[in-house]
């Protein structure tokens, strides 16, 4: 009866995650008549507008001497400072480019997914379009955002799908799939954001922490990533491990050179332990000589005279 009294004043986790947005929400609408009277140059040029700030906050902020947490803390503030004069950017350019205008839910979802967490939307709410809002806020950090998904040609198609609008904003974005050649993923994980599927994403890492040469690397340090599908990527496909092997440069006969030696010290070690048990076998079916053999054992260790 308590709870269900706290539930009708408090309301449910999801009712009080909805009023926090909406006041962010708010504000990125109250930013929609402005968006709308830019020409698509203006609208454009918002994006270095943005990264202008950026790099004027963190210069503040002396970034480069801050450890990795405090980095992380300082730079979602900023993003977050950001963030509605953003995704009303970025919902502008939707309405243009693709012609798809972001819904408040839509906004709400972004939110969370900037903010780290699983957004839950049912299929045809816009999931590939939410993205969008998470993705063009990160990529102004120019440390390269991915959008994973779960094959090839969701991959491709929401990166041609999206394409307009990231390009409309100055972005440029690549695609991975599994026939491209080492200067092909270099190239496309170059860009602002980068379409792939987890196995691509996996495998992809540890290949570049096989190479010799720090320039065959293909991806650049990870930054942020957005999972589609979170659930079966990270549960179902987490089942089966990534597994990579190399060749070596060299061959080696070490271990049949030393292969007779290893035999000849096992076969002597096995000779050893019968004729312990062997000895002891006997001192047991003869108790006298058992304990003679144990007082002779602890008068050595005492360094008493014998009798």
């Amino acid at each position: 009866m308590i709870s269900f009294i706290l539930r009708k004043i408090l309301g449910t986790q999801n009712e009080r995650e909805v009023r926090r947005l909406k006041p962010v929400v708010e504000s990125i609408n109250a930013l929609e008549p402005a968006m709308q009277k830019l020409d698509n140059k203006a609208l454009l040029l918002k994006t270095g507008e943005f990264k202008a700030r950026i790099r004027e906050k963190l210069s503040d902020y002396r970034a480069e001497e801050m450890e990795k947490e405090q980095r992380k803390k300082v730079e979602k503030e900023i993003l977050d400072e950001i963030l509605p004069e953003a995704f009303a950017v970025v919902r502008e350019a939707g309405r243009r480019t693709i012609n798809m205008r972001h819904f408040d839910v839509q906004l709400m979802g972004g939110i969370v997914l900037h903010e780290g967490r699983i957004a839950e939307m049912a299929t045809g709410e816009g999931k590939t379009l939410v993205a969008t809002l998470a993705v063009y806020l990160n990529s102004l950090f120019e440390r390269g955002v991915h959008v994973v998904t779960v094959n090839d040609y969701l991959a491709k198609r929401d990166s041609e799908w999206m394409g307009p609008l990231y390009r409309a904003l100055g972005l440029s974005v690549g695609v991975i799939q599994h026939d491209y050649s080492p200067q092909d993923r270099q190239k496309a994980y170059s860009c602002d954001v980068t379409y792939g599927t987890n196995n691509e994403f996996g495998f992809d890492y540890l290949r570049d922490n096989m190479v010799v040469h720090k320039e065959e690397r293909a991806q650049r340090e990870l930054f942020y990533a957005i999972v589609d599908e979170v659930d079966s990527i990270l549960i179902d496909e987490a089942r089966t491990p990534l597994i990579i092997s190399g060749a070596v440069d060299f061959t080696t006969t070490i271990y049949e050179d030393r292969r007779p030696l290893i035999e000849e010290l096992v076969r002597k070690q096995r000779r050893r332990v019968q004729e312990i048990l062997s000895e002891a076998e006997k001192l047991i079916s003869e108790p006298e000589k058992c304990y003679d053999a144990a007082v002779k054992l602890l008068t050595a260790q005492r360094g008493e005279p014998k009798n």
